[in-house]
C-alpha cells in the first residue's frame, strides 16, 4: 500500500517540522480504535522518526488498566484515544487540554459466534431478539458498547437482560474459546479476533454509535509531536485504513 504520509497536508508537515528531534510518544488507546491505530501508528513513526509506546486500556470502568484510572494514578501520556464522552470527562477534570480534542471515528456494535457455528440472521429487531433469547450464553464488553447492551439494548428489544460483562479482554476471544455462545462488542474490536464468525452489525434502530476521539493530556511531554499524530489519524488520507477496521469515518 502506498504510504499515507505522501499525501499528508501541509499543516501536519509543518507541525512535524517543529520537532527537530525524534521523540518517544506514549499513546494510551482503548479497544475500539486500536486496530486502526495499529495500522496508522507505524506509518506515522516511519515518516516522523518518532517512536510510539502503546498502552492499552478501556475508556472507562473499574479495571486498573482503564485510561482514566491510569491517569488518576499519575501515569503520563502524550496522547489518549478513547470514547468521546469519556474523553470529555477527562477534559472537565482538567486532565486533557480541551483545545487538543480531535474527532477520529464512529463505531457500531456487532455480533459474533464461534467459528463453525451456524451463522444466524440479525437483520431485524425480531431476529436479533430471537438470537439473544435462544443463546445459552451472551457476552459483552465492560466499555461503552457493553454498558449500552446491558442497560438499554435488551429493554429496546423487549426482553429480560441476560449475559455477562467481560472485563479487560476482547469479547470475541471468550466466544472463540467456547465460553460464550454469542458475543456483542464494537465491530472494530470483533473483526481482528480469530476463531469467531462475524455475523454483522445489529439493526440500526437499536444501534448505539460510539464516537472515538483523542486528546493531549495537560502534562504531555511531547505535545507538538502528539498534535501531529492526531492530525494525521484524523486526516482524509487516513480514512481508508480507518474504515478497513470496521469503523465509520466522521462527517466533517
Amino acid at each position: 500500500m502506498k504510504p499515507l504520509f505522501k499525501t499528508l497536508t501541509a499543516v501536519v508537515l509543518g507541525t512535524l517540522a517543529l520537532a527537530a528531534q525524534a521523540e518517544q510518544l506514549k499513546v494510551m488507546t482503548s479497544g475500539g480504535f486500536t486496530a486502526a491505530y495499529k495500522l496508522l501508528g507505524p506509518q506515522y513513526a516511519k515518516q516522523s522518526g518518532d517512536t510510539l509506546e502503546t498502552i492499552l486500556g478501556p475508556s472507562m470502568g473499574k479495571a486498573p488498566e482503564a485510561i482514566p484510572n491510569r491517569l488518576a494514578r499519575g501515569e503520563h501520556a502524550d496522547v489518549v484515544i478513547m470514547v468521546g464522552y469519556a474523553l470529555d470527562e477527562l477534559i472537565k477534570q482538567g486532565k486533557v487540554d480541551p483545545a487538543s480534542r480531535v474527532e477520529l471515528a464512529d463505531s457500531r456494535i456487532g455480533l459474533v459466534v464461534k467459528e463453525g457455528a451456524a451463522k444466524p440472521s440479525i437483520n431485524t429487531d425480531a431476529e436479533l431478539k430471537a438470537v439473544l433469547s435462544q443463546a445459552k450464553s451472551v457476552a459483552y464488553s465492560d466499555s461503552a458498547s457493553g454498558v449500552y447492551v446491558e442497560k438499554q439494548l435488551f429493554k429496546k428489544l423487549g426482553m429480560p437482560a441476560k449475559g455477562t460483562m467481560i472485563e479487560r479482554v476482547p469479547v470475541g476471544e471468550q466466544v472463540a474459546k467456547g465460553d460464550y455462545e454469542v458475543g456483542l462488542q464494537q465491530v472494530a474490536e470483533l473483526l481482528p479476533v480469530k476463531g469467531v464468525t462475524f455475523v454483522g452489525k445489529i439493526p440500526e434502530d437499536v444501534q448505539s454509535v460510539t464516537r472515538f476521539a483523542a486528546g493531549i493530556p495537560v502534562n504531555a511531554e511531547h505535545p507538538e509531536q502528539a498534535k501531529a499524530l492526531l492530525q494525521f489519524m484524523a486526516s482524509p488520507e487516513a480514512q481508508p485504513e480507518v474504515q478497513s477496521t470496521g469503523l465509520d469515518s466522521v462527517s466533517r
